[in-house]
């Protein structure tokens, strides 16, 4: 005999169940034996596995505190470049006015590190001259003189009121030999505290060149996006730069300076927190604002620079005052609560799901198992391509989609019973049920979604764990409805147990009230062969008097009083 139609869907459903599961597993023991950066284990977030804390404090050229419109622009531009780097769940708060504290999950590394402590002030200034990195002059003879100490009498004022900022009249006799005794290695040189409005010494960031540089003529406010990518001509990584009009002109007006001049007085250097990124030479007029910034770029250190360029410069430069690791702030007891919380809620509802539904309850026990594995793997690939971590406010969402769930399965099992209440056999109670059930359920998970979506968008960073496990839990409650609970209905209404209708089952007729067949028509009684048949079959009846609607109630009251004045008259005829 053919298999019928809803048999072969439901095969045809669990199967797909069992192939998606089958992938995500798949897609994480990839990232976990190949890849090696993903784990069976979800990530979890600062407040349940502590992390790493960094402290930077503002620096003011006057000593003024930063006001708090730089501070929050500060915070809005570190919390960018911490996300830029897939870490997520971290906290990015000010303090003491002049203090940001950024904390991340785990243990962050050293390039996580780089892009919160670099200040990413980027400067555009010409370059004047640019030599040899060493400190010390050697003679015919092989002997090193070192270049001594600039003599405070030198003239440091330039003679001539520079044009520009290509004029060699910046450099003075002060400056010239404050060049050739500056020192790369020296930590004492902080060229990042070099006044804007003044020419600059500075090396390279290998120390390999020492150059002197004019004042700044640009700085990273102007940058509107930045970008990687190869060069077509060459080959080489390369930070494409978009900048903001009042930028496209001034760098316009700056290639057109250096383009064609005597080399080093064609170049212009990127510096990036006093040091020298890049010195190309202007080999064009830029006047579309698409700058690039080339050098001996890896594809990460360029993504990094992209990534710290693209979301402006700091309105202050920070000095880093502290960094270290800090313990969980609720540590794994809070965890083993939350965990025990979840454990106590699902327990609950497996065992009014069985006390209610009898051997149906634990088709419901069966969904929310399948709906944690796939969560549990979904989580773990998320903490791999997405940085997600589980936070406290996480696990209260998973928590809650419990009893969402539950609901769920509560509105279509009562469907259900309704279908066989009007009289129906349990498959045909099954695939009707579950036809006008799903428009309930499907509305009702669109709500929950919604509202994540909202929370996650609108509300404080820590709500958006909570917000994501709760809509990532309602997407795969819904998946489970169509893929597993649905389909094992299907076949469980052909086998014997449930499709004869067993006291057990959850799905006995009379227990239902099947007998009622609306507009308060019963079916005929059946002469109970026992007391114990006598007594189901008042429950029976007694369960389709209590779902009777008023209406259908005041009919049935009609039809008895009826019933008694014929039964009088009746009487009454037979006495005479």
């Amino acid at each position: 005999m053919a298999t019928s139609t809803p048999v072969r869907n439901a095969w045809r459903a669990l199967t797909g169940l069992l192939a998606i599961t089958a992938v995500l597993f798949g897609i994480n023991a990839l990232g976990v034996h190949v890849f090696q950066q993903s784990s069976w284990v979800p990530e979890l977030a600062l407040d349940l596995q502590g992390g790493t804390q960094i402290v930077l404090e503002a620096q003011t050229e006057d000593g003024v505190a930063p006001s708090e419109e730089q501070m929050a622009q500060a915070v809005t531009i570190i919390r960018q470049r911490v996300d830029a780097s897939g870490v997520s769940e971290a906290d990015v708060t000010t303090q003491a006015g002049n203090q940001i504290v950024v904390q991340i999950p785990g243990q962050a590394d050293q390039e996580t590190r780089d892009r919160i402590e670099a200040s990413a002030q980027l400067q555009l200034r010409a370059v004047l001259f640019a030599g040899s990195p060493a400190t010390s002059f050697v003679g015919e003879d092989g002997t090193e003189t070192p270049y001594p100490t600039p003599d405070p009498s030198l003239v440091a004022t330039p003679t001539a009121s520079p044009t520009d900022g290509s004029d060699l009249a910046w450099i003075t006799p002060a400056l010239e030999a404050e060049f050739l005794a500056y020192d790369c290695a020296d930590p004492a040189n902080d060229p990042a505290q070099a006044p804007a409005d003044q020419p600059l010494i500075t090396c390279d960031p290998t120390g390999a060149q020492k150059y002197i540089l004019g004042p700044v003529e640009l700085d990273g406010s102007a940058i509107d996006d930045a970008t990687f990518g190869l060069q077509s001509t060459n080959g080489q990584w390369a930070v494409n730069l978009r900048l903001d009009a009042e930028g496209t002109e001034t760098f316009a007006a700056i290639s057109q300076r250096l383009y064609g001049a005597t080399p080093p007085l064609n170049q212009f250097a990127f510096v990036l927190d006093g040091s020298v990124l890049s010195a190309p030479s202007m080999n064009a007029i830029i006047v579309g604002g698409d700058p690039s910034i080339t050098g001996s770029f890896t594809q990460e250190s360029a993504q990094v620079l992209a990534d710290q360029l693209k979301y402006g410069a700091l309105p202050l430069s920070f000095n880093v005052e502290s960094s270290n690791t800090v313990s969980a702030t609720l540590g794994s007891q809070q965890l083993q609560i939350g965990l025990i919380a979840g454990l106590i809620g699902l327990l609950l509802v497996a065992i009014y799901s069985v006390v209610v539904y009898r051997a149906l309850g634990f088709v419901i026990v069966a969904s929310l198992i399948v709906m944690g594995v796939l969560t549990y793997v979904m989580l773990a690939i998320l903490a791999w391509r997405m940085g997600f971590r589980l936070s406290l406010a996480g696990v209260a969402g998973i928590i809650v989609t419990i009893g969402f769930t539950a609901d769920s399965f509560i509105v279509y099992f009562e469907r259900i019973r309704d279908e066989m209440r009007d009289g129906k056999s349990i498959t045909s109670a099954v695939e009707d049920g579950w036809a006008r059930a799903k428009r309930t359920i499907y509305i009702s998970k669109s709500i929950n979604v919604l509202a994540a979506v909202v929370l996650y968008v609108l509300a404080d960073a820590s709500v958006k764990g909570f917000a994501f496990t709760l809509g990532l839990t309602t997407l795969i409650d819904i998946l489970i409805f169509i893929l597993f609970t649905h389909p094992v209905l299907q076949l469980l209404a052909r086998t014997t147990f449930f499709g004869s209708g067993h006291p057990l089952s959850g799905l006995d007729p009379d227990a239902l009230g099947a007998v009622y067949r609306g507009r308060a028509q019963f079916r005929s009684p059946v002469a109970a062969g026992s007391a114990g048949a006598a007594k189901r079959a008042g429950r029976a009846r007694g369960e389709a008097v209590r779902r009777q609607t008023i209406a259908e109630r005041k009919q049935a009251e009609l039809q008895a009083a009826g019933a008694d004045r014929t039964s009088s008259t009746t009487g009454k005829e037979g006495d005479r």
